[in-house]
């Protein structure tokens, strides 16, 4: 899987993503919604964020791609980096080349009559050339395997098929990085499941440094390289989901565990040591069978 037009050269080896001492309030909001956070993203990381409803996830996301504070406003300080570009000095559209961003409702970015004209109408605004335009969204439409759809109105499709569509526009501009603000609310499990197989297969492949927010922890943890949990507008937890999954304070905070780690937890305190916490039922299953074949 490669790109249909190299578009890599002089790629930094800095961090992808480097957030120092954020916090932003919306205008007229009574209190800040991001609070003092500092995060770094190392190219090629695929981060989940999660946490309470309103404990400022998505406002994180929007500081990514500087819709905070070009389109939102507000007060904000600190900065936020994405791809060596401070998000305080570049326009939303100067970012976009960098950070694709992929909404919760996908029917807030697609709008043309038919699938194909929605993925090339970034590329116009970049002024594209039409030849290349035409093997980006060709490339683009294959890789989330929606080319059979091209003629056909994104308000036509399913849920499913139109998030696909939404991530084909964004891939099509070659971003560095790709956030994406729960993409799956409203998806089924096997809808999101393969979603969530397509997104790290990007992360995987093309090398995209890939932060999601996301509730669907049992589906998504056996994909991710960190997960961050976040409450209050701060982030509390930040490591590998094996770690965050297993402490104490993460579960106090109501996160939806994956219910694979609440079992293996109960079967060690039952005196059933399994090991390392597993992700997967797969894994703990494959772990109990080799346990009963001794």
């Amino acid at each position: 899987m490669c790109l249909p037009h190299a578009s890599r050269q002089g790629e930094s080896q800095s961090l992808s993503v480097e957030v120092r001492n954020l916090s932003y309030s919306y205008p007229a909001a009574e209190a800040p919604t991001i609070v003092d956070v500092n995060l770094s993203v190392k190219p090629g990381e695929f981060v989940v964020v999660t946490g309470p409803s309103g404990c400022g996830k998505t406002t994180l996301c929007r500081c990514l791609n500087g819709l905070v504070p070009n389109f939102y406003g507000g007060e904000m300080s600190g900065d936020v980096e994405v791809a060596g570009l401070s998000v305080r000095k570049h326009s939303t559209g100067e970012l976009s080349r960098y950070v694709g961003f992929v909404f919760q409702n996908p029917e807030n970015q697609l709008f043309a009559l038919s699938v194909e004209k929605d993925i090339a109408f970034g590329l116009e605004n970049l002024c594209i050339p039409r030849e290349e335009m035409r093997r980006r969204v060709d490339w683009a439409m294959d890789l989330v395997g929606i080319a059979h759809l091209k003629d056909r109105a994104p308000f036509e499709l399913s849920g499913g098929q139109q998030q696909r569509v939404a991530i084909a526009c964004v891939l099509a501009m070659q971003p560095r990085i790709l956030v994406l603000d729960e993409p799956t609310s409203f998806l089924d499990p096997i809808a999101a499941n393969s979603l969530f197989q397509i997104i790290k297969q990007l992360n995987f492949e093309l090398r995209l440094t890939t932060i999601i927010v996301e509730h669907r922890l049992d589906l998504l943890s056996t994909y991710a390289d960190r997960v961050l949990i976040m409450d209050s507008g701060r982030i509390v937890a930040d490591g590998s989901p094996r770690s965050v999954f297993t402490s104490k304070q993460v579960e106090s905070l109501g996160v939806g565990i994956p219910k694979v780690v609440k079992l293996h937890r109960l079967l060690k305190s039952q005196g059933l040591d399994l090991g390392d916490t597993p992700l997967s039922v797969d894994e703990l299953a494959d772990r109990l069978r080799r346990r009963l074949a001794k």
